[in-house]
């Protein structure tokens, strides 16, 4: 039976997916941008015979509904603990996809001795410069202007040039799932990535390992930035795959879900 579970946080409620409980080890995945805890789904029934897993439908996105008309990193991470808390889980290892990347480093910042490991997967720690902030302007006016033509354009593009046609089924899921955002929700997770400050202090203190899931092909986070910032954590590793965008742990899989599950295992060693 599915373990999905509601909490209601300052008159605002919040829904997540408990599951493996009863596990020594918990893995809390954060999804990104638009998207809700259901791209976990895979995972999680992979994963719950050996581990905890809890999956977060961050503020504004999935069943969890918006806080505010900005929804800061730190915010959305404060909402991340408080599950946490509901479901008592005190430690954990935390991985985020792109957004929710930006929100585990916001976590480790805020409450780092709740962290055995930390993941970022299509990811990074530098904050917006001055074209990410007009281009993100500019997300917010489209996306005002007509929400679902943007998503429906907007999805394909995180994948592998290469992989949008033998993709085609999960792009649909996903833009379906994505359509479900609402223009506000959207709008304030624009606002709080823009204001988003720098992860890199937080990865030059971290001191539990730190993994790196990047997509060769992935066309908004440069190569040399991936590589660049898999050097400052004391413990770290990293996993570099070919034929992959920006969707990396749907376009390959094979290869990201066991990493994780091995990374899950070296942080509880």
């Amino acid at each position: 039976m599915e373990q999905h579970r509601t909490l209601i946080l300052d008159g605002h409620t919040v829904h997540y997916r408990d599951e493996g409980r009863g596990n020594s080890k918990t893995l809390v995945l954060l999804h990104g941008f638009l998207q809700n805890l259901d791209v976990w789904t895979s995972y999680v029934l992979t994963y719950m015979r050996d581990m905890r897993v809890l999956t977060i439908d961050l503020p504004g996105h999935g069943q969890t509904e918006s806080f505010a008309e900005v929804h800061t990193m730190e915010l959305m991470a404060d909402v991340v603990k408080k599950v946490m808390e509901h479901a008592g889980v005190d430690q954990c290892v935390m991985a985020g996809h792109s957004m929710g990347g930006y929100v585990a480093l916001a976590f480790a910042m805020k409450y780092p001795y709740n962290l055995r490991g930390l993941g970022l997967i299509n990811s990074h720690a530098l904050p917006d410069g001055e074209v990410q902030r007009a281009q993100r302007e500019a997300v917010c006016r489209q996306v005002q202007d007509n929400r679902a033509s943007y998503i429906v354009g907007f999805i394909p593009t995180l994948f592998h040039e290469a992989n949008r046609n033998p993709f085609s089924q999960e792009i649909e899921d996903l833009q379906n799932q994505c359509l479900e955002t609402r223009t506000d929700a959207i709008v304030a997770a624009q606002r709080g990535m823009m204001q988003r400050a720098s992860g890199i202090g937080v990865l030059e203190r971290l001191e539990v390992p730190t993994l790196f899931v990047y997509g060769k092909g992935d066309g908004r986070i440069p190569l040399e930035i991936a590589l660049s910032q898999a050097m400052i954590p004391r413990h770290a590793e990293i996993l570099l795959l070919e034929n992959a965008g920006h969707m990396v742990f749907i376009e390959e899989r094979e290869y990201v879900k066991p990493r994780i599950r091995n990374f899950v295992e070296t942080c509880y060693y």
